[in-house]
């Protein structure tokens, strides 16, 4: 189905329909016979995207990995279906809610490249990713395998099927400069034992932006019976993938990061013969145990969320996902290649523009990352997140579309003037 023809039988028409990409459109034909890398470097197309985002004067604003805030014209139409649902009360919920978030859940299964039996609408990379972990059929002894630079709250959920279920946890450590696909391809497959289910492994490592090799990885893993589950909660609208291509059986991701859908949305993919094999995380006995939307059972919950979601996928395909992730790898390129050999600087992220895109991490020799985040927002009014642990002490800096060259100008004179 024709994106556009999505949102008009899908979304409600109403008063911040029309405005709706009309700027964006006009401003994308301008530059559309640019090549991608081409179109990253023009800074007046930039500038006109950064006209549609409400930019907060107070601080640069380099920390956009937690939380990528709306396009006032996602904002806009987000509202208007809170005011609309507001409006039309439970017959809305008792009569199209579950139909609209399905239409929504299969744009978002076409910009993976899944089956809309695969993928579910959650509310987060940690409830996507801790329904598999939780819901999966674990036995005393088996073991799970993943990284100490995975992201905390999975961590802790395989801390407590441990506890629960004596599931044995083996952590291993990913380098922040890898020689090779296959160095780490080898440090899960070493961890692997005739007892190990089930390995987690990031798309893009949260605190780095490292890029790992998720379909070697994932055909390693499968030769030798283990299932995988990714943690891709910075990977979509951000890079391009096909989710065929992964080979992996379990994805979880954000869609309030780089999609800029609002706060509370995310996707969770099962592999449909994967589905039955995991137990809801709340029951769900309505439901053929190979539907996927027996896990998507949270009850009552803002679905004015899912139809914005909607709208900022139009956005995304508006914008372009090819001019989007050349962008944002240009935008990082751009600064860490004017830092990354001042000799008080440490580069957390990989110099290989295949190994990273837009997040980076980097730390001032001598100095602890909490330091260097207060400097940086006390005296020079940059807004960043320091990071200290599972061997990456820095700040992760994670522009974003609207972020300009001058502001990236600003963050290198600032790293060259400090020290410890």
């Amino acid at each position: 189905m024709d994106k556009r023809a999505f949102l008009k039988q899908f979304l409600f028409a109403g008063a911040a329909a029309p405005l709706f990409l009309q700027n964006l459109e006009r401003w994308v034909s301008d530059i559309e016979h640019l090549s991608p890398e081409q179109a990253a470097q023009d800074e007046e197309f930039w500038a006109r995207v950064r006209s549609g985002y409400r930019i907060k004067p107070d601080y640069i604003n380099l920390e956009n990995g937690y939380y990528c805030f709306l396009p006032e014209e996602i904002l806009d139409n987000y509202l208007h279906h809170v005011r609309e649902i507001n409006y039309q009360g439970s017959y809305y919920m008792r009569t199209v809610q579950w139909a609209n978030k399905r239409a929504v859940a299969a744009q978002l299964a076409e910009l993976a490249d899944c089956d809309p039996e695969e993928l579910i609408i959650t509310r987060n990379t940690t409830e996507s990713l801790d329904t598999v972990i939780g819901g999966f059929k674990w036995k005393p002894g088996d073991e799970a395998v993943f990284a100490e630079q995975d992201y905390g709250a999975m961590q802790d959920m395989f801390r407590q099927v441990a506890d629960r279920h004596g599931v044995v946890n083996k952590k291993l450590s990913v380098p922040n400069h890898p020689r090779s696909d296959s160095e780490i391809v080898e440090l899960y497959a070493n961890a692997i034992t005739p007892k190990t289910r089930l390995i987690m492994v990031c798309h893009m490592i949260n605190i780095t932006g490292q890029i790992l090799p998720i379909r070697a990885i994932c055909d390693m893993a499968h030769s030798k019976g283990v299932e995988v589950m990714v943690d891709g909660a910075h990977a979509i609208a951000h890079i391009q993938f096909s989710m065929r291509d992964l080979h992996c059986d379990y994805y979880g991701a954000s869609l309030h990061k780089w999609l800029s859908a609002p706060l509370g949305a995310g996707i969770l993919y099962v592999k449909k013969e994967k589905i039955a094999g995991i137990w809801p995380m709340f029951a769900e006995y309505g439901a053929e145990p190979g539907d996927i939307y027996r896990l998507n059972h949270t009850g009552t919950h803002p679905v004015a969320t899912d139809l914005a979601i909607g709208n900022a996928l139009e956005y995304y395909h508006n914008l372009g996902p090819a001019r989007k992730e050349a962008r944002l790898r240009y935008l990082q390129q751009y600064w860490t290649s004017k830092v990354r050999d001042m000799p008080h600087i440490v580069l957390n992220t990989p110099s290989d523009p295949q190994r990273a895109c837009g997040i980076a991490n980097v730390g001032v020799k001598d100095m602890k990352p909490a330091v260097l985040a207060e400097t940086l927002l006390k005296k020079y009014r940059i807004w960043t997140v320091a990071i200290d642990g599972a061997g990456v002490h820095g700040c992760r800096i994670t522009p974003n579309v609207y972020t300009t060259t001058r502001e990236l100008d600003a963050f290198v004179k600032a790293l060259s003037e400090i020290k410890a």
